[in-house]
């Protein structure tokens, strides 16, 4: 089976860079050797490889400069998945593409379910739903696996960020009435693996796949300090978002039910809490000040 992989320095990307490390069928695309911003790159990039299956975490991710740069945000977003899906169509392979729970306002008290009505409060969350519409448009068979929070070891994420901040200063101001599921990008990655071998013709649509449980940012920085990483932690102090401007809107509940693909594909992504835990034991924290180890 040859698997088309992109954004291969990204978060998901990258732990599918070291998930299939030693496969030869595996080809791992990133920037250089695609521009999602263009239509003909990646028509010509999955007519090249001719994979059965395509997988597509490469996404501009940025969320407050999207509301600066939307016509990027809606080409890489929007429009590359409906590339990717037509492509697929034409080959017939499966298409795994990731979307986000920020294409919903945040408004309802209960986990969202697919079939609730997608209302985005910004252009990154309006452009993620535009790629939905878009694959599901196609006739390709495909996977939108809506996944939310998403952190690694490495990069620019949360977790490094709370890290950083953290060995610097005595004390971090976090909001505290954003609420989801953080979830590991290896996770992520680990379990589209098992989904494409397990499951080679699943049936089509969009799935909710986070982690279990959920918390606040306050909540999930304040269990990154409670491990004992760092050998000073700071205190951390609730803060409402409005004391915290951006300029995207962030929904207030991102929460996920991830029923439904654990009723077609008979497993669920590990609670919140172990999947950070997974991560801080297998990270390098080399490169941040004050650790204990």
């Amino acid at each position: 089976m040859r698997i088309l992989i992109t954004g291969k320095n990204g978060q998901v990307g990258g732990e599918f860079a070291l998930f299939y490390r030693s496969h030869s069928d595996v080809v791992l695309v990133g920037r250089d050797e695609c521009d999602l911003a263009s239509e003909q790159s990646v028509r010509d990039l999955v007519r090249r490889v001719k994979p059965d299956v395509i997988i597509n975490p490469a996404a501009y991710t940025a969320v407050d400069q999207a509301e600066r740069e939307p016509d990027l945000c809606f080409a890489i977003n929007g429009a590359a998945p409906r590339v990717l899906a037509e492509e697929a169509a034409r080959l017939g392979a499966l298409l795994v593409h990731y979307s986000t729970d920020y294409v919903f306002d945040g408004e309802k008290p209960e986990p969202y379910l697919e079939s609730d009505p997608i209302k985005p409060v910004s252009v990154y969350g309006a452009s993620k739903a535009a790629g939905e519409a878009a694959i599901a448009e196609t006739a390709c068979r495909y996977l939108v696996l809506r996944t939310s929070w998403v952190y690694r070891a490495q990069g620019k994420n949360f977790l490094r960020t709370m890290l950083r901040l953290g060995a610097e200063r005595p004390e971090l101001r976090v909001v505290d009435d954003q609420i989801g599921a953080p979830t590991s990008a290896a996770a992520i990655a680990t379990a589209t693996a098992r989904l494409v071998e397990q499951h080679p013709d699943p049936p089509s649509g969009i799935y909710h796949m986070t982690a279990g449980g959920s918390t606040s940012w306050c909540g999930f920085a304040r269990e990154i300090f409670s491990s004992g990483v760092l050998a000073n932690p700071p205190q951390v102090q609730a803060i409402a978002s409005s004391e915290y401007p951006t300029p995207a809107k962030r929904p207030a509940n991102s929460v996920l039910s991830n029923d439904k693909f654990a009723h077609a594909f008979d497993f669920r992504l590990p609670h919140w809490k172990q999947q950070l835990e997974d991560v801080l034991a297998g990270m390098d924290l080399a490169e941040t000040n004050g650790v204990k180890r």
